[in-house]
């Protein structure tokens, strides 16, 4: 990088600390000693902020570095995983926000402990926050210092604690500035990020520009197939790109069951939602399944560029797939290459700030209040809080150093979240729409969840994962229905159900309506071209 690389930068750094600051110092004295509003900016954020929150907090080092890897490495197919996620999010704001809004829902395991008890809610908030540090944060802060060394040349541990100090920074403020200064970082992750797209495509046309998508198409067509057949692409480890995405499963099968747990019933993701009126949350979900529709122009193409380019000798320097984003970034023109580092940087930092938040959110809130200090203060929740998130992130920089042996971190990082998200999402909607779903088969479900996705691996290793997700799921279901109907207290669990949801409540306004319409048309569109 050069100066004005640096420069860029600085003011993107500046920019952002200033707003968030700003944002912070903005609120009453009543509202920064609001837990409420500290966990959840309850009422405060609109439905722009809240759909650009969703995919800050959600577009990460994971999507620039890890998915842009798995498109080098399996082209097109990969963008399943952001498509897909916007008819999710669609589904997600007509028939789970309502009911977690009618309810007043804070965290997830609130609602469990609500339809259920609380050692269901208990071991499932352990669960997560395990889940949340140990796989989410760490593969965050890993794959941002990957990209930070090879761009950058800083330390790799140096890389780690810078973007941990940084993300610290803005979520110390609480929700309400997480949101707001979400939405400078997407304006910034989407415009650096078309830069890098837009080089990848100007190498390999020569000089023209975003036509070089045409030409890309013609280079390395077997990239541009959103459902494979089995050894229809082989990757560039050997293996068939068919076990990580296996053809129709991304249409009908496992890929339901991570995209429908992870923005439905993953207070991550869901927590931006929370504290906003049915109306505002259902548009600001449908913005984001907007802005889904353009994420693969980002963050996958750029992918199959490279591995065109390397292909073609034009570039080198890409030992293993999630190198390629990196690499690219190294050819853009100063300021350009500024521009996107801070675009990268900002996806990091918010997604970071997102996941410390419900780790602090999911610990305060139903671990501290409910076993520790059951009468604590709104300010002892907030300095709770505050303690915990600087915890997570000490505990994400020592483990980080760990994940260096990944080849593509972004199908990790599905794998293992998907040892958990088939038996949790059984849990969640057998909850939703079936009465009879007793707390002794939740129980019972949620602490074989993991063995049941790890006997799987073990007994069936060579099924595709995304396929071992949807058998995991069927399992878990069955499971919970048998021990539900056979379970001695099912009418006393059936009355101490406190969960209300009633038919009137899944609607959603005209406007919502022609949105959703569009974005399902856009999306048949896609897959009829891309097949």
């Amino acid at each position: 990088m050069q100066t004005l690389d640096y420069l860029v930068f600085l003011l993107y750094f500046l920019g952002i600390s200033a707003y968030g600051f700003w944002i912070y110092r903005k609120q009453s004295a009543g509202e920064a000693e609001n837990a409420q509003n500290f966990f959840l900016a309850e009422g405060s954020l609109t439905w722009w902020a809240i759909g650009a929150s969703l995919i800050a907090s959600n577009i990460s080092a994971e999507q620039f570095i890890g998915m842009s890897g798995s498109g080098f490495a399996m082209g097109l197919a990969i963008a399943s995983y952001e498509w897909m996620a916007a008819l999710t999010l669609i589904i997600v704001a007509v028939f789970f926000l309502p009911i977690y809004l009618k309810n007043k829902i804070a965290t997830m395991p609130q609602f469990l402990q609500q339809r259920y008890d609380s050692r269901v809610s208990t071991i499932m908030a352990v669960f997560w926050l395990f889940v949340y540090v140990f796989v989410n944060l760490t593969s965050i802060l890993y794959l941002g210092a990957l990209c930070l060394e090879t761009v950058t040349g800083i330390s790799f541990m140096y890389a780690v604690i810078g973007l941990a100090v940084f993300a610290v920074f803005i979520t110390l403020g609480g929700m309400k500035v997480i949101g707001y200064t979400d939405v400078i970082q997407v304006i910034v992750l989407v415009i650096g990020g078309l830069a890098t797209t837009y080089l990848s495509l100007d190498l390999i046309s020569g000089g023209n520009g975003f036509s070089g998508l045409s030409i890309l198409l013609q280079k390395v067509p077997e990239h541009f197939h959103l459902i494979l057949a089995k050894g229809q692409l082989i990757k560039p480890d050997g293996n068939d790109a068919y076990m990580d995405l296996p053809g129709l499963s991304v249409l009908l099968g496992g890929m339901w069951i991570a995209n429908l747990y992870y923005w439905g019933c993953n207070q991550y993701i869901t927590q931006r939602a929370l504290g906003a009126s049915l109306d505002t949350g259902q548009k600001g979900l449908l913005f984001a399944a907007f802005l889904k529709l353009l994420m693969p122009l980002i963050v996958v193409i750029p992918g199959i560029a490279a591995f065109a380019l390397l292909k073609e000798n034009l570039i080198t320097g890409i030992s293993k797939p999630d190198e390629a984003y990196p690499v690219l970034l190294q050819l853009l023109p100063a300021g350009l290459k500024g521009l996107a580092f801070a675009a990268l940087t900002a996806a990091i930092v918010a997604s970071l700030a997102g996941k410390a938040n419900s780790i602090s959110t999911i610990f305060t809130l139903d671990i501290y209040r409910n076993f520790f200090n059951k009468t604590a203060s709104e300010s002892q929740l907030i300095r709770i809080g505050r303690m915990t998130i600087l915890a997570a992130f000490a505990i994400a920089i020592l483990v980080t150093p760990a994940l260096k042996s990944l080849d593509q971190a972004f199908q990790y990082i599905q794998e293992y979240t998907g040892f958990i998200s088939p038996g949790v999402f059984a849990i969640f909607i057998l909850g939703f729409f079936w009465k009879r779903a007793t707390t002794n088969a939740a129980l019972i479900t949620a602490i074989l969840s993991i063995p049941i996705s790890v006997l799987l691996k073990i007994l069936a290793g060579s099924i595709p994962f995304m396929d071992r997700m949807g058998i995991a799921f069927l399992v878990a279901v069955a499971l919970m229905v048998i021990l539900s109907i056979f379970d001695p207290e099912k009418e006393k669990h059936k009355e101490n159900n406190q969960i209300v949801i009633e038919a009137g409540m899944f609607s959603a306004s005209t406007e919502f309506k022609i949105g959703a319409l569009i974005v399902c048309c856009m999306l048949a569109g896609l897959y009829g071209v891309f097949w």
